[in-house]
């Protein structure tokens, strides 16, 4: 049997080739730059990352989140972080030339999905594929967040396009398939490498890769997988037998199944698929007569997998981002089989939400700029008092120019089956890049922890000593330590401290038997958290 579909899906969609790379790319950037890391994901990972380029070499094999361990996750993404910050500190701030990481990860996953639909459908779906990508709800945060989940998903994706080339080439399907379960181990742990291990074993019983060279491709991944998995696990154990005891206990309690098809994982996967898992279930329909061909079979089957995965663990985003990549191989396809009556309805919603999502944007940043409307701009305020927007001309002229660009664009696109799908991505885009512009810095202001950790810094001084912490959430530890430097301790290590840092709720009593109260602080417009400062009598 062959991958290469017999679909007549060859008439190309409205977008060429460089201009799909350019949407991609401003996607990709536009959220990623621009902020300071926040609460929580953002903060801990850029803190983990910021520890080892900061401590020298010595801390990159155990990564550290304000001076204390942090092994949820194997190292790879603090690596890639880490040298990403130091490589480009010098054109950008740390912290975003860090998140540079996600950027580059999400870029590999967008082109290793490109690839695998272009092996089993053709260049229109191909090129369909990233669009739906970067259209996909669920995928918007995190990949613009530092965030180790998506080397998990460039992992799976890369472990699919091995397993699609096995077929005809073994040798490089198998170094493929093993270096996408490596990576996807080292970059989210043994939960996330199940998603490409069970979906190998799976395509083991169709006949498509049971052939005389599979030996070939088996060999090569084992190999390759193990070159890349086994020397951090070792080095961990050598360096600290305790800490790696931690981590496998915690890797194992990881393939444990949890909260099992709850109706927030149903919610979740509801929206945060759209528009994949209503495209996919139509490619799967129209094939459904044909579902053992091959180029239906491996995405349907590793879809099964990660959502299987997903329903027997936390309903969490970032859980079901696997599941992403073979859905959106069964999308790509699927969408431009789309009926006519359907196809129009997914292009008119497109249209209608996004022309409203720009016009209330819009409005907003006429509000924050200008005070008016007034009771737009007081809806701003409050989350956000005393934030005074400074946007640069040269950024409203952009914003203006994509809207318009959008506009045109948009509504000049020629008739195609890939229309509707091709709308809904570059409206997805450009809403994306217009809150990115216009309302970034507004949102930065009320999420960031860098006014708080500088009043601690200001009444601290330069050399405090010893600072414990009570309650300390560890976004909060990461993020005082990534602007000012301030470590704080607990246990045994923090009997003897001159200062201590709480967190807790605005209304909770000050007083503090045997401390001094000295300063209270808050993220601008934040109700709920409040951190504060004593000193030791």
């Amino acid at each position: 049997m062959s991958l290469t579909t017999s679909l007549d899906l060859t008439t190309p969609p409205p977008i060429s080739q460089w201009g799909v790379i350019v949407l991609c790319t401003l996607w990709l950037l536009a959220g990623t730059l621009g902020h300071d890391p926040w609460k929580p994901d953002d903060a801990i990972n850029l803190g983990a990352a910021f520890s080892m380029a900061g401590n020298g070499w010595q801390t990159w094999l155990v990564p550290h989140v304000a001076g204390d361990a942090w092994l949820v996750n194997p190292p790879l993404y603090y690596w890639l972080a880490a040298l990403c910050g130091q490589l480009f500190q010098w054109l950008l701030p740390w912290h975003d030339a860090a998140r540079l990481a996600t950027t580059l990860l999400g870029a590999g996953f967008l082109i290793t999905l490109s690839a695998s639909v272009r092996h089993l459908a053709d260049l229109s779906a191909a090129l369909v594929a990233p669009l739906l990508a970067i259209g996909t709800l669920g995928l918007l945060v995190p990949i613009h967040d530092a965030q180790p989940a998506i080397a998990g998903v460039f992992g799976f994706s890369l472990a699919l396009l091995g397993l699609i080339q096995a077929q005809k080439i073994p040798l490089r399907g198998g170094m493929l398939f093993g270096a996408g379960v490596g990576i996807t181990f080292l970059g989210v742990g043994l939960d996330g490498a199940l998603c490409p291990l069970v979906a190998g074993l799976l395509t083991l019983f169709h006949p498509a890769w049971r052939q005389r060279d599979s030996l070939i491709a088996l060999l090569a991944a084992c190999i390759i997988a193990a070159v890349l998995i086994l020397p951090w696990p070792w080095l961990l154990n050598q360096q600290s037998p305790q800490l790696f005891d931690l981590w496998w206990t915690s890797e194992k309690a990881s393939l444990v199944p949890k909260k099992i098809f709850t109706r927030a994982h149903f919610k979740l996967l509801m929206w945060a698929s759209w528009p994949l898992l209503p495209l996919a279930i139509w490619q799967v329909w129209l094939e459904r007569r044909r579902l053992w061909q091959p180029q239906t079979a491996l995405p349907l089957m590793a879809s099964f997998v990660a959502l299987a995965i997903f329903f027997l663990g936390n309903s969490r985003p970032v859980s079901l981002l696997p599941a992403l990549v073979p859905l959106g191989m069964l999308a790509a396809t699927g969408a431009g089989r789309l009926r006519r009556g359907a196809a129009n309805a997914f292009d008119w919603f497109g249209m209608v939400t996004f022309s409203l999502m720009s016009t209330l944007i819009w409005l907003g940043a006429i509000a924050l700029l200008t005070g008016t409307p007034e009771k737009i701009a007081k809806n701003f305020t409050k989350p956000a008092p005393g934030f005074i927007a400074h946007t640069p001309l040269i950024v409203i002229i952009l914003a203006v120019l994509v809207t318009l660009g959008w506009l045109a664009y948009t509504l000049g696109l020629r008739r195609s089956p890939w229309r509707a799908a091709t709308r809904w991505s570059i409206g997805w885009a450009t809403i994306w890049l217009l809150i990115a512009m216009l309302w970034l810095p507004w949102i930065d202001y009320g999420k960031s922890y860098r006014i708080v950790s500088a009043d601690f810094s200001q009444r601290l001084g330069k050399n405090p000593g010893c600072i414990a912490r009570r309650n300390l959430g560890l976004a909060q530890r990461a993020s005082l330590d990534y602007f000012n430097g301030i470590r704080t301790t607990s246990g045994d290590s923090a009997k003897n401290c001159r200062y201590l840092i709480t967190q807790t709720r605005p209304r909770a009593e000050k007083s503090l038997a045997n401390w001094t109260f000295l300063l209270e602080t808050s993220r601008p417009g934040d109700k709920t958290e409040r951190l504060r400062l004593y000193q030791h009598n």
